[in-house]
């Protein structure tokens, strides 16, 4: 009787251990099989995600192709002499060489230009030589500078107007 008592026990530990591990292994499977979902719902949501800001890309590439083709239709050009001026500088003799050219937003305006050249140095020369070398030794200040001359040189005319100021020289020693 004590051997089948204990032959009973064993049997019921095995059976124990056997319910145990198919509930650990039923576990695990359930587990896997969440991990996987999840992965599947991570992947498609990213992947579905990327497609969007590629749509919002295009028109911005779109954007910068009608900026390019902008410069296609730029206006008609107006060469200037070359300006050599002495810049503002405290410490030593510094002078900026350039050479500008206009664009112009007509031909028209070409004839006002002629008459009014003379002016229209005038006006360039004094705001070169009222900067310093630090104002416009950057990319910034270089812009500042074609904007101040774009807009005083339009005050000046009346049948059109400068759409850009061009550097094609700019040496400053």
């Amino acid at each position: 009787m004590a051997e089948e008592k204990e032959n009973k026990e064993v049997e019921e530990k095995e059976e124990r251990k056997s319910s145990g591990s198919k509930l650990l292994l039923i576990i695990i499977i359930i587990l896997l099989l969440l991990l996987l979902v999840i992965g599947g719902l991570v992947a498609y949501f990213l992947l579905s995600g990327n497609d969007e800001p590629q749509d919002n890309q295009e028109p911005q590439k779109i954007e910068k192709k009608k900026k390019v083709t902008n410069m296609t239709e730029i206006g008609p050009i107006y060469p200037l002499d070359t300006f050599v001026v002495n810049l503002i500088n405290s410490n030593a003799s510094r002078y900026l060489k350039c050479k500008i050219d206009l664009e112009l937003d007509a031909p028209e305006t070409q004839q006002e230009i002629d008459k009014k050249l003379p002016a229209i140095r005038d006006l360039i020369i004094r705001i070169l030589s009222s900067k310093t070398v630090e104002e416009i030794q950057t990319s910034k200040g270089k812009e500042k500078l074609k904007e101040e001359i774009k807009r005083k040189i339009n005050e000046i005319l009346t049948t059109g107007e400068i759409r850009n100021v061009y550097f094609t020289e700019f040496v400053i020693q």
